[in-house]
């Protein structure tokens, strides 16, 4: 390997891998972030600002699906990075022309189209080149990457808000994914594609839809993803509330709740790497329990803090961002286990289709509870829809590790 060329599964690789995915999802809760200034300058209700965020989900799980398919039969490599460079362009353009509900709505909807090909494809990367015994902590970075991101597209937002108004939070965003298109260029030009060969048409039922543990592994993740997507998309617009209740203007409380809103996603960073790497040593299921337990009661909890004690709610807030992203790695390694390697990107696919379409419907579900329930009240009766889900979770997960097929899971790598 000459100088300057990355290994493929070399820890600066990976590293490289990560940075990239940093860049490029920083505009993935770019809306979330300026939620509370859009709705009163684009003149949304909650539902209206629901479906957006729903939208743009859909969309993603529809990428999601297609660019999963194509990696299986063209290699994870050329979709991530083709996928990466479309995300650059779309950030770009949303930054430059979303002044409304329709231009954002169909520009936050083109963007997750490109952004959705580079997330299965880099788990896929990750599961080709690196190890079962260090796929787990590996998993974790890689996810813990995306909650970085987020972190720093909020502190962005809360710098750009006050100064130049949700235009200039945009363009900042924006940024990220030029970068990250860079970054993926170096992680791919040394990089083989690895396509298993099928034997077969119909095995895809055997090694998927009829794979018990699989089907579990994808129930869990879905209504996980339920919790964690309904939690990013409003947590920032009920930070907003909070402190606007405590007396904050409205630009103000937009820019200190990004700024909180950022401190949920580091610790959710923290979550993943950690969460990842007891995983390894532990199992998958008993780590998944664990969180998604945690998760399913702070979600029951956080929605009635409006009004509470400013460190109360960061408190509670920061226990909430490290459970809901705890997990979220070992579903991702989990899945790439209990499926032959040339179903793995078919498994992400529909995994995803699956999370990411329930991560659609629950924003907007969250929004039109608010619109109905109103007041302080409608901030926990909303919340409570994600306790539901987390609820949910932790049932597949109870069923998945109790299966005698799912014993690859349920043990430390080291035991297994």
């Amino acid at each position: 390997m000459s100088a300057g060329r990355l290994a493929p599964g070399s820890e600066a690789w990976l590293l490289t891998l990560c940075l990239a995915r940093v860049g490029t999802f920083m505009v993935y809760i770019s809306y979330a972030a300026a939620l509370p200034v859009l709705q009163r300058e684009w003149q949304m209700s909650g539902t209206a600002a629901g479906s957006i965020a729903s939208s743009f989900q859909l969309a993603y799980a529809l990428s999601l699906l297609v660019s999963s398919e194509l990696a299986d039969r063209l290699g994870a490599r050329r979709v991530f990075f083709a996928c990466t460079a479309a995300s650059a362009v779309g950030a770009v353009l949303f930054a430059a022309f979303a002044r409304d509900y329709w231009s954002g709505v169909l520009l936050y909807t083109a963007l997750a189209l490109a952004l959705g090909g580079t997330y299965t494809t880099g788990i896929l990367l990750v599961a080709e080149h690196v190890p079962v015994a260090r796929r787990g902590r590996a998993m974790g970075i890689l996810i813990g990457a995306h909650s970085l991101a987020l972190a720093l597209a909020l502190v962005l937002t809360g710098i750009a808000i006050p100064r130049g108004g949700y235009p200039l939070a945009f363009l900042l965003t924006s940024l990220g994914p030029v970068a990250g298109g860079v970054l993926a260029w170096a992680v791919v030009r040394d990089t083989p594609d690895r396509v298993a060969a099928r034997a077969g048409g119909e095995r895809f039922v055997g090694a998927v839809l009829r794979n018990r543990p699989a089907m579990l592994v994808i129930a869990g993740y879905t209504w996980h993803s339920w919790e964690v997507l309904g939690m990013w998309a409003w947590t920032p617009a009920f930070l907003a509330a909070s402190l606007a209740a405590a007396g904050a203007g409205l630009s103000r409380a937009a820019g200190l709740g990004s700024y909180l809103a950022s401190s949920f996603h580091l610790t959710g960073m923290v979550a993943s790497l950690v969460g990842g790497v007891i995983a390894d040593r532990l199992g998958r299921t008993p780590v998944i329990l664990a969180m998604a337990s945690l998760s399913t009661l702070c979600s029951a909890v956080f929605g009635w803090l409006l009004g509470a004690p400013g460190w109360v709610v960061v408190g509670v807030g920061l226990v909430y961002g490290f459970s809901t992203l705890g997990d979220s790695p070992i579903y991702s390694a989990a899945i790439t286990e209990v499926v032959a390697p040339a179903y793995r990107g078919a498994a992400l696919a529909l995994r995803s289709l699956a999370g990411y379409g329930a991560g659609a419907v629950a924003p907007l579900v969250f929004g039109w509870v608010l619109d109905v329930q109103g007041g302080a009240e409608g901030w926990g009766w909303a919340f409570g829809t994600l306790a539901a889900a987390g609820a949910l979770a932790v049932v597949a997960t109870a069923i998945l590790h109790r299966l005698p097929e799912a014993r690859a899971l349920t043990v430390g790598t080291a035991k297994s």
